[in-house]
């Protein structure tokens, strides 16, 4: 598939939205950056958000839900809700009940329409809309995929969730996006993200994040893995800054836009393939270790502070 064709996947609505709300989700500390991905694993998130919404004494009468947990919002609410998250994850980062309603508030009708597309266009994108597959500890079986040999998609899986100290069980269900299919297509997406992480091998720290955020955007499209990757490098380090620029961000780039659509990857079918072949079949290279470039970076000025000192 050409560079091109390549473009036509979701981009030119995501980026409008990018450019105008990325600094909102790093504007703190790195280390409360660095809780942004681990915040998503947590239960139930919205609730606080949507108490007020749920209560029986409301002014007016919601449209019936479109699936179970769904709320239907009015245009307005969208709208405050955006706002509302935006302002939220400018003062709290790590706080996941802003992040997760900020994904779904710029998660906009045209842009899962077009996923939509993507997955009715193939054959095994089709068969997960038609069986519409969850990813929880019990459908994979996590003691199965610690028994898989080494370097298989199930054995590299476990082994970053155990490394990460996540898991598969608390991914949050999608509550406010309208129209049943839409909204599992962008669950769908949000369950997937782990096995980016997992077959790239990147961290889940700052720069890990980021990388795979942008990796996901050139190739998925949604705004949310875009919103942290333009301006999210100037609150970092001149060492990240070095690294994202020269080595993960030309990754990123080159392998979101090469690879076929991760949206059609029916993970729980391939867990025993090679994770190898897989990347191979899916255009994607890995890339240099993160932890290791880091430790190298650390170990290099530790040496040079002792050198300064004699």
């Amino acid at each position: 598939m050409s560079v091109q064709l390549q473009f036509k996947r979701n981009f030119i609505l995501p980026l409008i939205l990018t450019s105008s709300v990325t600094r909102i989700l790093f504007s703190e500390s790195n280390v409360l950056a660095n809780k942004i991905e681990s915040g998503l694993h947590y239960l139930d998130p919205n609730k606080k958000m949507t108490r007020e919404l749920e209560k029986n004494n409301q002014p007016f009468k919601r449209r019936t839900p479109d699936y179970p947990g769904h709320v239907p919002l009015y245009n307005h609410e969208k709208l405050l809700m955006f706002l509302g998250s935006s302002i939220g994850s400018f003062f709290h980062p790590e706080r996941n009940e802003f992040i997760v309603a900020l994904g779904e508030s710029t998660a906009i009708k045209p842009i899962l329409k077009n996923l939509q597309s993507t997955m009715l266009s193939n054959a095994i994108g089709r068969q997960i809309l038609r069986e519409k597959p969850r990813i929880t500890s019990t459908s994979l079986n996590l003691d199965y995929l610690r028994s898989l040999p080494d370097n298989t998609i199930g054995k590299s899986y476990i082994n970053w969730l155990d490394r990460e100290g996540v898991s598969p069980d608390t991914r949050v269900a999608v509550k406010y996006i309208d129209n049943e299919e839409l909204a599992y297509i962008f669950q769908r997406y949000r369950e997937c993200h782990d096995f980016y992480h997992a077959i790239t091998g990147l961290p889940i720290i700052i720069e890990g994040e980021i990388a795979v955020k942008v990796f996901e955007f050139m190739n998925i499209g949604i705004p949310m893995s875009g919103l942290g990757a333009l301006f999210a490098p100037l609150r970092l380090k001149k060492s990240q800054r070095r690294r994202l620029r020269e080595i993960y961000y030309p990754w990123a780039l080159q392998s979101g836009l090469n690879s076929k659509p991760l949206i059609n990857v029916y993970w729980e079918k391939i867990l025993e393939k090679d994770v190898d072949e897989f990347r191979k079949e899916m255009h994607i290279e890995q890339p240099p270790d993160l932890r290791n470039m880091r430790k190298e970076y650390f170990e290099m000025k530790r040496r040079e502070k002792e050198g300064m000192k004699l």
